[in-house]
C-alpha cells in the first residue's frame, strides 16, 4: 500500500519513542492508518521523519496517568503496547510494568478498543527464567486476562541497528578478540530481523485468527550466542573470536564487564545478561502459518543492520525512549570524532573555494612534513599515500581522488566530505561544514570521524589523537589566513 492509501482503523502506539515503536509508527502511517501516539514528551517525535505527519495524533501523557491513557484510547480500534522497562528506581522494573499493564488493560476495556497487540520475549517457562523475561511474559498474561482480545508476539534477540541486545553483542565482538564469557554463551537462540518483526506486527491487523493468540516469531536460524558472535565477527570483517566460557561469571559480574568494555551501562546490561541464560527458541509456528513470508537469516539480518550503521542511517534505538531526547554518541556504532571550528573573515563562497583546494600540490595549509610522513607510512604498507595528488588545483568534483582521500560529499558553499583510502584499521573521514555567521564571516566546522575495526582500530585512534592537536589547529588557521588574503 502506498503513502496515499487510507485505512479506516485508528491505531494507538504506546512506546512510539522506543526502538520498535518508532519504526512501527512510521510503517503504519505509510500503510495509510490513522495513528495516535501517547508520549511523555511530544518534542521527542520531532526527530522522526514522520513526526509531523497529517494522519498522526499526539496525546501527551504517561501510562501512569489514567486520564491520559483514556484520552489516548478514545475512538481507537487497535492498540499496540510496546512498553517494557529494563531499569527503574531500585531495579523494581517488574513491579512497575505489572502496574502499567494492569492499568492499560482496565482502560482499554472501558474504551472503543477492540484489540491489543503486545511484543514480548521468548524464553522457556520455569523457575530458572530470568526476571526480565519473566516480567515480559507476565505483562502479556495481564493484557490477555482482560476482555479485549490480545495478540502476544514473543521474539528472541532482535537483529537491527539500534537494538540493545544487538548493539551489546556488536560492541563485544568489535572490541574483544579474546573473550572470557559466562556459560550462557552456549545457549541457543533464534534471532529475528527487525524488518520481519515489523512485518508480523503490521500483517496481523488483517489476519483475524491472530486475535487472542500467543505467537512465537523468529528467523530461520537456531544457533548459540557463541555462533552469533562469530557471524558478527565475520560480517565486521574481523578475525574469528576466541571465546572461552567459564562457569563462575554471574549475570551481575557479566553486566559490570559489559559496562566496562562497551558504552552500554551496567544497569541496562544486567537484565540482558540474565536473559541470555535462557533458551529462546520458537515453540509454535502459528505466526509463519497465519502470516507466511520469507524471513531473513542471521547472516543477511546482521549484514542489513551493519549496513544501516555504516551509513549512519539509524532510525530508532532502544535508548531514545529514555528521559533525555536524542541518541547518545555511541549509539549505532563506534564512531570516534574530533571536532574543531573557527570563524573566518570572508564569505562562504570565498571560504569554500579555499577548502576545496585541499591536497595535492596545495598541501594542507601547514604541517607539511607531518602529512608527508603520513603519506610515506601509507605507501610503505601498500596504500596510495600522497602520490595521487589531485586532478586540478582548484576544481573538485564528487567521487574524485585527492591524495589518499576520496570526495564522498560535495555541496557547494556548504559541505565537503573526504573519505580516507589510506590503509587503516577502520574507516575514516574528514568533514568540513560551512555556515554564514555574519555579513562577511563564515563559521567552519572541521570534524574527523573514525569507525575503528577491532581493538587495533581503537588503539590507532588514541595513538594519533595527540597529532590532531598539532595538525588540525594549523589547518584551520591556514584556511582563515588564506581567505583573508
Amino acid at each position: 500500500m502506498t503513502e496515499s492509501a487510507s485505512r479506516n482503523e485508528r491505531i494507538l502506539v504506546c512506546g512510539a519513542t522506543g526502538y520498535v515503536g518508532g519504526r512501527l509508527a512510521r510503517r503504519l502511517l505509510e500503510e495509510g492508518y490513522q495513528v495516535t501516539c501517547l508520549v511523555r514528551s511530544p518534542e521527542k517525535l520531532t526527530k522522526f521523519s514522520w513526526g509531523q505527519h497529517e494522519r498522526l495524533t499526539v496525546v501527551q501523557g504517561e501510562l501512569e496517568d489514567t486520564e491520559a491513557t483514556r484520552r489516548a484510547l478514545e475512538k481507537i480500534d487497535v492498540a499496540y503496547y510496546l512498553v517494557h522497562s529494563m531499569q527503574s528506581a531500585k531495579g523494581e522494573y517488574a513491579q512497575r510494568d505489572r502496574e502499567l499493564a494492569t492499568g492499560f488493560r482496565d482502560s482499554a476495556q472501558e474504551s472503543s478498543c477492540r484489540r491489543i497487540i503486545y511484543l514480548g520475549g521468548l524464553g522457556e517457562l520455569g523457575a530458572d527464567l530470568s526476571e526480565h523475561l519473566d516480567s515480559r511474559h507476565e505483562v502479556g498474561e495481564i493484557l490477555q486476562s482482560g476482555r479485549v482480545p490480545t495478540t502476544v508476539f514473543r521474539a528472541a534477540m532482535i537483529i537491527g541497528s539500534g537494538s540493545a541486545s544487538f548493539e551489546t553483542l556488536r560492541y563485544l565482538v568489535e572490541r574483544l578478540p579474546i573473550m572470557v564469557t559466562p556459560k550462557w554463551v552456549k545457549t541457543e537462540t533464534q534471532p529475528v530481523a527487525i524488518r520481519d518483526v515489523l512485518r508480523y506486527l503490521v500483517a496481523c491487523l488483517d489476519v483475524e485468527e491472530t486475535a487472542g493468540k500467543t505467537l512465537d516469531i523468529g528467523g530461520p536460524d537456531v544457533m548459540s550466542y557463541r555462533n552469533v558472535m562469530q557471524v558478527m565477527a565475520e560480517k565486521l570483517k574481523l578475525r574469528r573470536r576466541i571465546i572461552l566460557p567459564v562457569p563462575v561469571l554471574t549475570p551481575y559480574l557479566s553486566s559490570l564487564w559489559i559496562g566496562l568494555v562497551t558504552p552500554v551501562s551496567s544497569s541496562i546490561a544486567r537484565p540482558l545478561a540474565e536473559g541470555l541464560k535462557n533458551r529462546t527458541v520458537c515453540r509454535n509456528d502459528d505466526a509463519v502459518r497465519l502470516m507466511p513470508g520469507d524471513c531473513l537469516g542471521i547472516e543477511a539480518a546482521i549484514e542489513a543492520a551493519l549496513g544501516k550503521t555504516q551509513q549512519g542511517d539509524i532510525e530508532t534505538r532502544w535508548s531514545t525512549a529514555g528521559k533525555i531526547p536524542g541518541d547518545p554518541d555511541w549509539s549505532g556504532g563506534t564512531t570516534l570524532t574530533d571536532r574543531r571550528e573557527i570563524t573566518v573573515q570572508g564569505s562562504v563562497e570565498q571560504t569554500f573555494a579555499e577548502i576545496r583546494s585541499i591536497g595535492g600540490a596545495n598541501g594542507y595549509w601547514g604541517a607539511g612534513f607531518l602529512w608527508q610522513v603520513r603519506g610515506w607510512m601509507d605507501q610503505a604498507i601498500g596504500g596510495p599515500g600522497l602520490r595521487r595528488g589531485r586532478r586540478h588545483p582548484r576544481d573538485l568534483h564528487y567521487g574524485e581522488a585527492v591524495d589518499f582521500w576520496r570526495v564522498t560529499k560535495l555541496v557547494p558553499n556548504e559541505r565537503l566530505t573526504l573519505r580516507a583510502e589510506m590503509k587503516l584499521p577502520g574507516e575514516a573521514e574528514l568533514d568540513f561544514q560551512l555556515e554564514p555567521s555574519g555579513a562577511e564571516t563564515t563559521q567552519v566546522v572541521m570534524t574527523a570521524r573514525f569507525r575503528p575495526k577491532g581493538l587495533l582500530g581503537l588503539a590507532y585512534w588514541y595513538a594519533v589523537l595527540p597529532l590532531h592537536g598539532l595538525v588540525f589547529p594549523v589547518m584551520l588557521r591556514g584556511i582563515a589566513k588564506n581567505v583573508r588574503g
